[in-house]
């Protein structure tokens, strides 16, 4: 990890992808640009991803949070998904590369099961602006918040949560 500069330079840190560059696999498509930079900045709650096409996306950790591609996040099919809520202030705590094909954030909230590929980041980057405003609509259908501190407490998880 090295030290990332720029306009959201503030405790930046970056892991730069040399070893994909040579590689003839961009994550699950052989048709996505490979990464050449990763920098997480980490006061501005940001990821900033640039690929070997010229693109350069700038991915919010709440956003990558709430689109998670694990099962957690996902489902195991259509229609399984589960609206996440609270995370406006989440961080990442740690990001480890897997394989030269993702990477593997661990959230401020636990969350650490999501592998995001590099096809799937470009994707995130390519409709951020789509994804978001679809994820604030079902958000605002559902009821739900952004704010941590908004949340319901959670349900008891058997019984009605008192000793007897």
């Amino acid at each position: 990890r090295g030290r990332g500069t720029g306009p959201d330079d503030d405790d930046s840190g970056m892991i730069v992808a040399p070893e994909c560059e040579a590689l003839a696999m961009a994550g699950l498509d052989r048709n996505t640009p490979l990464p050449t930079e990763i920098t997480l900045h980490s006061q501005s709650k940001r990821l900033e991803i640039a690929f070997d096409d010229g693109s350069r996306f700038t991915l919010p950790f709440e956003f990558l949070r709430v689109h998670s591609p694990s099962a957690e996040v996902r489902g195991h099919g259509p229609g399984q998904e589960t609206l996440q809520q609270g995370k406006r202030e989440v961080d990442i705590l740690s990001m480890e590369p897997v394989g030269n094909y993702a990477v593997k954030p661990v959230f401020s909230d636990g969350h650490d099961s999501g592998l995001y590929s590099w096809d799937y980041l470009y994707e995130l980057g390519r409709e951020r602006d789509a994804l978001w405003q679809t994820y604030l609509a079902r958000l605002e259908q559902a009821g739900g918040t952004r704010d941590p501190d908004k949340l319901p407490p959670p349900a008891p998880k058997s019984g009605c949560g008192h000793r007897h």
